[in-house]
């Protein structure tokens, strides 16, 4: 399906996952003609909500061809009682193959440019992160407080984030509350850290009166200022790397 409104195309879709899974997800693009780059907009640990395809829309009424991938096409969305259940449950590989399918599919799209972008929330941040690290196929990356960047490898979790970061392959932003518990302010300065003895390019915040999911406006956790503050840093750096 695919509605047609204020300039931009906008509708659901499903796109081959890397492991040839088909993958469910929401895509809006402008109407017109025109040559833009992609963002993936990658969802928390609860599921594909209504907040992730606001955020894909407005990335493009500003410019891009976004798609918000439902990580849990496989699993269906699970109930409040059962997300940390389902969310460990799912391995790190499925979620990079679906993720490298969605990147795929936005650079075959006639009007995309070649580049593509990432942002994530929460544990959509970590993928965001490891993306970052793995995939050539992602130019700019924002990680929004993702969590479980530290841990004690498993056989459905064998690298931590962290340790990936010698691995980071385009410019990162990087952003966190320092009331969060998940990353820890501490486990966001080891970031940064790491980002830094490694020579990479990235942005690194860490924002005052701010803790988990900051930026999800239908949460108790949402934070404004910060959030806005987020929002304008992110189309400036998504500008620079993407659009520049």
């Amino acid at each position: 399906m695919v509605l047609v409104g204020q300039d931009l195309e906008t509708g659901t879709i499903q796109y081959a996952s890397r492991d040839g899974t088909m993958v469910d997800a929401f895509y809006s693009r402008p109407a017109g003609g025109g040559s833009y780059p992609g963002v993936i907009v990658t969802m928390e640990g609860m599921g594909l909500m209504d907040h992730h395809k606001d955020i894909a829309v407005r990335f493009a009424g500003q410019g891009y061809l976004a798609i918000a991938p439902d990580l849990y096409t496989r699993e269906g969305t699970p109930e409040p009682e059962n997300v940390l259940a389902t969310l460990f449950a799912a391995p790190d590989s499925q979620a990079m193959d679906d993720l490298e399918g969605a990147a795929l599919f936005l650079k075959s799209q006639a009007h995309c440019n070649g580049k593509v972008g990432i942002i994530g929330f929460c544990s959509g941040g970590r993928y965001t992160l490891m993306m970052a690290c793995q995939s050539s196929n992602i130019n700019a990356a924002v990680d929004s407080a993702g969590g479980h960047i530290v841990h004690e490898p498993t056989p459905l979790r064998p690298v931590p984030p962290m340790d990936m970061v010698p691995n980071l392959s385009c410019p990162l932003l990087a952003l966190f509350g320092v009331e969060d518990e998940n990353p820890t302010p501490e486990q966001a300065e080891q970031l940064k850290t790491l980002l830094d003895q490694h020579g990479k390019t990235y942005e690194w915040v860490m924002y005052n009166n701010a803790g988990h999911a900051f930026f999800a406006d239908y949460r108790p956790s949402y934070r404004a200022a910060p959030a806005q503050d987020m929002w304008h840093r992110v189309l400036q750096f998504y500008g620079q790397h993407l659009k520049g």
